[in-house]
């Protein structure tokens, strides 16, 4: 019996360091929990068996687990959580000669404190001056640093 505790302890080590690796990204409760596991079932064949089988476990556990992760890098299994969409949208370019100093807009959404306006039929990302903006509020134009457009409200 304690023998299939520890095979089990390893193994279920073994799957959640898999999991942590190739699944959740940074260190979680599965990479913590993996590693006790594993450290427990080590120790419980240590302490029941002594150590010539202790020795045989810590070696079958780090050949078990290099094996399970090369396994599991070459059977492109995890392609399949994998997330695989390409951004292939474009920011539209400011044109300096339909916006200027002084043009009056609208608020196409809330600027905190980035957002979208309408200037001139022209919808175009704009930074209010500090304080947030709500939508479908009337906006001039107060200056253009670096192709963003500083507004502030009327």
């Amino acid at each position: 019996m304690t023998a299939l505790i520890i095979v089990l302890l390893i193994v279920f080590g073994i799957v959640l360091l898999l999991l942590e690796f190739l699944v959740i990204p940074g260190i979680t409760v599965a990479a913590i929990g993996g590693i006790l596991m594993i450290a427990g079932g080590i120790y419980m064949s240590y302490h029941h068996y002594g150590n010539s089988v202790g020795h045989l476990t810590v070696l079958s556990a780090v050949v078990f687990s290099g094996i399970s992760l090369v396994l599991a890098l070459k059977s492109q299994t995890w392609n399949k959580i994998m997330l695989n969409t390409e951004v292939d949208s474009k920011v539209q370019k400011l044109d300096d000669e339909n916006i200027t100093i002084g043009d009056q807009g609208i608020c196409v959404s809330r600027l905190a404190p980035m957002g979208r306006v309408k200037l001139d039929n022209i919808i175009v990302e704009a930074r209010s001056t500090g304080a947030y903006v709500d939508e479908k509020t009337k906006v001039v134009v107060v200056g253009i640093v670096d192709k963003i457009v500083i507004v502030k409200p009327i």
